[in-house]
């Protein structure tokens, strides 16, 4: 890029670690913070040379930082290390970007997001899809909520990593939506589920069967992708059922506070806690198939 920023990168889990690295090889002045330091020290040493500086707190990181990202794991971690005593509002300058990948409420990001108003700081709530390997490609899609000033003043880092940035509102806009891709794709998983099954059962050639809906009304990312791997029982791909978890809880959450249903999106939480019951909670989210037995198989 012409113009190298002083960016932090905050939280290097699956997700934040590679956005991390791809904002580092963008030629940025990269500083890393990871609550666990051991985490850091392993990015270090998987991406030698990219990260000028580890810091040892959120504050810390935030010290000179034109633009300070986060990405942990739910609200109570992002209330820590963006409004905590050593939190990263602590320190951050005036006119500073701050951008959060964390799927997180929107009551948190709308909390964070006027803190940042009174701070003179651009806030934008950016929580991402496209996986693991969107990450690791530098792929994702990103869902911003904020001010338009705020996400123009951000997109030149998204860049780095994104292939498709789309501001989608006010403060926590962004997590709505991400609650939106929620309740959309994990209602087709769990129909790909028992389409799979009721295939198998009717002994039929599953490649066939694929050649023959996959390009009609049917057809989804998540036939084209997992439909295969989902029959030989390979659920290594990401995003783990845990986090899904999470995510449906905070939809579930915001539904009935805007007096909403969603039967459907209750129904298929309960299903994953079916698969987390028989340890699947670490994998991903196509796992759901493995609450519906073989025929003929316990």
């Amino acid at each position: 890029m012409s113009t190298s920023l002083n960016v932090s990168f905050l939280g290097l889990g699956v997700m934040g670690g590679a956005i991390a690295r791809h904002i580092g090889q963008a030629g940025h002045r990269l500083t890393i913070y990871n609550r666990s330091p051991e985490r850091a020290a392993r990015w270090q040493d998987a991406n030698p040379g990219l990260a000028a500086r580890v810091a040892t707190s959120p504050a810390e990181a935030a010290e000179g930082a034109d633009v300070v990202l986060t990405c942990v794991g739910n609200d109570d971690d992002l209330a820590d290390v963006v409004l905590g005593p050593t939190g990263v509002f602590s320190t951050l300058k005036h006119k500073a970007v701050f951008i959060d990948h964390t799927t997180v409420s929107a009551r948190i990001a709308r909390q964070i997001a006027v803190e940042a108003r009174d701070l003179e700081v651009h806030c934008v709530d950016a929580p991402v899809t496209g996986g693991q390997a969107g990450a690791e490609a530098g792929q994702l899609t990103v869902m911003c909520g904020g001010r338009a000033e705020a996400i123009e003043a951000a997109r030149p880092i998204m860049e780095a990593y994104t292939k498709r940035i789309v501001h989608v509102g006010k403060a926590g806009s962004g997590q709505t939506t991400k609650m939106v891709n929620q309740i959309a794709f994990s209602g087709v998983l769990a129909s790909l589920s028992e389409a799979l099954r009721f295939a198998e059962a009717a002994h039929l050639d599953l490649e066939k069967v694929y050649d023959a809906i996959s390009g009609g009304a049917s057809q989804s990312w998540q036939m084209d992708n997992r439909w295969h791997t989902m029959a030989r029982d390979e659920f290594d791909f990401g995003f783990a059922i845990d986090w899904m978890r999470k995510d449906l809880g905070l939809t579930l959450d915001e539904g009935r506070s805007l007096g909403v249903s969603l039967p459907v999106t209750a129904l298929i939480d309960q299903f994953y806690a079916e698969v987390q019951a028989i340890g699947g909670g670490r994998q991903d989210t196509s796992a759901l198939v493995r609450r519906l037995p073989r025929k003929g198989k316990a």
